[in-house]
């Protein structure tokens, strides 16, 4: 019976720790994911970050083993919270075209105070956080896509003749665009304005005269 009693106790106890060490790993995720958003990913040394969040750097590589890793791990969290994000617009959401705009309103909202320069440094400088990001895009993005243009489509707001696998590639395509300094230098065009602006192309062309309508009226 004691023995038992041990091994629960063992048990419970390793629990907790487990518990401590992943709340305080998502807590680093958070506030690194604020350091990074605003200063960009290169330019921030492991040392900067350990200062700006006031923690040694031994706490840091307790649950991270160096900085790819915490790179890695707060792409996969943002990716995470788009997609419970755009899971809920699709719920609420009464028809696809509302859809796309409450999901293209709140990638505004996520994008617009973000560094152009963590984008370049995802790419040359974190290539399997950024591979994580491709794979996200040409998985459920683009799958987002082509959902919610058949949804348009059966709700006769979308015209009948789309292909749906066309413009939702032509989606994720436009997506990088955005995110190319060479194609839109930053500071002349800002990141919140190019996603707005691109999706107000993009749905004009989706949309037929009763989705026409809808559109107009929320823009």
């Amino acid at each position: 019976m004691e023995t038992l009693l041990l091994k629960i106790v063992s048990i419970v106890y390793k629990y907790i720790i487990f518990a401590i060490m992943e709340e305080k790993k998502a807590e680093i995720i958070e506030r690194t994911t604020m350091v990074y958003m605003r200063n960009g990913i290169k330019s921030v040394t492991m040392d900067d970050l350990a200062r700006e969040l006031g923690i040694s750097k031994k706490t840091i590589y307790k649950h991270f083993e160096d900085k790819d890793h915490l790179v890695c791990s707060i792409i996969e969290n943002k990716i995470k919270m788009e997609k419970e994000m755009c899971n809920n617009c699709t719920t609420a959401s009464e028809n696809a075209l509302e859809e796309m705009l409450a999901v293209s309103k709140s990638v505004v909202e996520n994008i617009g105070n973000i560094n152009p320069s963590v984008f370049y440094d995802l790419q040359k400088y974190h290539i399997d956080a950024w591979k994580i990001i491709d794979e996200h895009k040409w998985n459920f993005v683009l799958q987002m896509m082509i959902e919610n243009i058949k949804r348009g489509i059966d709700e006769n707001i979308y015209r009948s003749d789309l292909n749906f696998e066309i413009i939702g590639r032509q989606y994720v395509v436009a997506t990088d665009m955005i995110m190319n300094h060479e194609i839109y230098p930053w500071p002349t065009f800002k990141i919140d304005e190019l996603f707005e602006e691109v999706m107000r192309f993009q749905l004009n062309g989706m949309v037929n005269e009763n989705g026409r309508k809808i559109l107009n009226k929320a823009l």
